[in-house]
């Protein structure tokens, strides 16, 4: 009778739940391995030394703290180049992460480079739509799902990573997408079977895709956000863009209760920090949160100062490496970019449609606004293709009609006289001419794609640096656009060294790609 006993009490109280449960949720996404700090607006905000002294400070405060990241730690910085993400993952060690999304910047260097990360990764690395079986370096090392032991209770935790990877990165022909929503489906279900009902999804899916998911998926409660570089929240921040919705951005879910999104904008610019209220079922209760600005005036954590000033020493050799040749040199002058044809901007176009020809790009734009610098005659180092690109722009590949296409160069020229950077430089094989005599507006006569006019009706897909695509330089046809958007993430110093490593001596030259019609004397 006493054992009977004993197993129904233990059955009941697997099925009702355990008791109600708070828990701190510390979190960054789209870190891309900046571990020196950023400069934003008037400010400087980011760093792997102050993100430390920030996360140990509120791990040794607050109830029952996660560490977690949305994904996208690879890919930014010279530090990635030179350490390939093993420099990030001392510093998460070291930070105490307990689980991290796999972005698709993850597989930027093939799946050897993830497993060398993983490996070393004192968390999981996690991604339910993802098929692993017939990838021997990376099927034991990243899992759907895991569970972590918080407050005496079991937290179920499922990643997942955008469905564009195979477009975007490079995972290489045995690593498979599973179908996102079915997927999700499948992990939060095999948690639920434990008995467990407090579950947090890992998500390098982007902001809207997230919202699809909340409301879709039954069982998640949190999402922990990543891929699009979102900034959620309430600041008083002159330094700071417009947040795009509220932290956390609250989805009904299918089961009837609330999920909570939220994100940490990039670069460890800002720390997540969000406490939740579980109750007695395993839903959210109450919430209480907002990013905190990683800013000058925190201290920074002296072990992980010396840290990176060990791994910088590296980098100063970096920036002196001969990527490259031109025996002509690379016109990107001022003057020139913001108003004409240009070598530098040609070799632009050409690296970005180069680097973004996998997701079936075929026109690639640079706005002369973007182009920083010439590079003289003589050898070429990585300084120099810094210098062209130093912003820290990414690549966005868009799908456009013709006459979307036309209205952005018509756009690019209308401020022609005023010298603005948002005049556009093209790929090779598109032409386009434009008459100085006519309005603003109406000044484009002719646009062409390997010797054909485009046509208005017809799709086309195009690549530029995300500045650009999100509506920068008055681009709004770009940033209203309604066909496929894929943000690679492609850093844009990374296309141009690439470029010159696989054409290692470049010569370009004005070739007829824009014609001026009318030019005033």
């Amino acid at each position: 009778m006493i054992k009977f006993w004993l197993l129904s009490a233990a059955l009941l109280g697997s099925a009702a739940g355990a008791a109600p449960l708070t828990v701190t949720i510390l979190h960054t996404d789209d870190l891309h391995g900046h571990l020196d700090p950023v400069k934003v607006g008037q400010g400087t905000y980011g760093g792997y030394a102050r993100q430390t002294a920030l996360v140990r400070k509120y791990t040794a405060q607050d109830t029952n703290p996660l560490v977690l990241s949305g994904g996208d730690t690879f890919q930014g910085t010279l530090f990635y180049n030179v350490y390939q993400g093993l420099a990030d993952v001392l510093f998460m060690n070291y930070q105490g992460y307990q689980a991290m999304a796999v972005g698709n910047h993850e597989f930027d260097n093939g799946p050897e480079a993830l497993a060398r990360f993983a490996q070393k990764a004192q968390f999981p690395l996690l991604a339910a739509n993802l098929d692993l079986t017939q990838e021997p370096l990376l099927r034991d090392l990243i899992k759907p799902y895991a569970v972590l032991n918080v407050g005496g209770q079991k937290v179920g935790l499922v990643g997942a990573v955008t469905p564009d990877l195979p477009l975007i990165s490079s995972p290489g022909d045995k690593v498979k997408m599973l179908e996102l929503m079915q997927s999700l489906n499948n992990s939060v279900k095999a948690l639920q079977e434990q008995g467990i009902d407090k579950i947090i999804l890992l998500s390098h899916l982007g902001y809207t895709l997230e919202q699809e998911v909340a409301k879709t998926v039954p069982g998640i409660d949190v999402i922990v956000g990543g891929h699009s570089h979102t900034l959620l929240g309430a600041f008083d921040n002159k330094d700071f863009p417009p947040s795009e919705g509220p932290y956390p951005t609250v989805v009904q879910n299918p089961d009837g209760n609330r999920s909570l999104l939220v994100a940490a904008w990039e670069w460890g610019k800002v720390l997540g920090r969000i406490q939740v209220k579980f109750n007695d079922a395993g839903a959210v209760e109450s919430y209480e949160g907002n990013p905190i600005p990683v800013s000058a005036d925190l201290p920074e954590d002296p072990t992980a100062k010396r840290m990176i000033e060990t791994l910088s020493v590296p980098i100063a050799n970096l920036r002196a490496q001969v990527i490259g040749n031109t025996t002509a040199g690379l016109n990107g002058s001022r003057e020139i970019v913001r108003k004409r044809e240009s070598a530098m901007a040609n070799v632009l176009a050409d690296a970005a449609l180069e680097s973004a020809r996998s997701a079936g790009a075929t026109i690639a734009f640079v706005n002369g606004g973007g182009v920083r610098s010439s590079i003289d005659a003589g050898p070429i180092t990585f300084e120099e293709a810094i210098t062209v690109q130093p912003f820290g722009n990414t690549l966005t590949v868009l799908d456009l009609t013709g006459a979307e296409i036309k209205r952005a160069l018509e756009h690019g020229v209308a401020t022609w006289s005023e010298s603005k950077g948002q005049f556009l430089h093209v790929s090779r094989g598109v032409s386009y001419t434009f008459d100085l005599s006519k309005p603003a507006g109406s000044r484009v006569t002719a646009v062409t794609l390997d010797g054909q006019p485009l046509d208005d009706a017809k799709t086309y897909t195009v690549a530029m640096n995300t500045f650009t695509a999100g509506g920068g330089d008055g681009f709004d046809v770009f940033k209203s656009a309604g066909g496929r958007r894929i943000d690679t993430g492609t850093l844009d110093v990374d296309i141009l060294v690439n470029y010159f490593k696989a054409h290692p001596t470049v010569d370009a030259q004005p070739e007829g790609r824009i014609v001026i019609v009318n030019e005033p004397k």
